[in-house]
């Protein structure tokens, strides 16, 4: 868990709330990003009634109509996923020391 503290001289209210506004528009964008990400899994798993967690452990690109090309992508949008959930458990675990 990570904890923030804005230390000023004259400390500055405002400068605060601009930190957390930055940190809540990420964490929005990072949320946008995972529906539209997941939008993408889930037609993949449609198409090849897999979910995305078996085709990484267990399909090679010769197990897909379209080959590396779509192997390529479905890997990606997975990898991408992960790291997007990873970034955003991240910035929901900020604390404010407020003073």
């Amino acid at each position: 868990m990570a904890k923030i503290e804005i230390r000023a001289s004259n400390f500055n209210y405002e400068a605060l709330q601009l930190v957390r506004g930055a940190i809540e528009s990420k964490m929005a964008r990072i949320r946008l990003g995972l529906e539209i990400t997941r939008k993408k899994l889930a037609k993949f798993e449609a198409k090849y009634q897999v979910p995305s967690e078996k085709f990484i452990s267990e399909m090679a690109a010769e197990d897909l109509f379209e080959g590396d090309m779509e192997y390529v992508e479905w890997a990606g949008e997975y990898r991408i996923l992960q790291k997007l959930k990873e970034d955003l458990e991240r910035l929901e675990a900020v604390e404010y020391a407020d003073f």
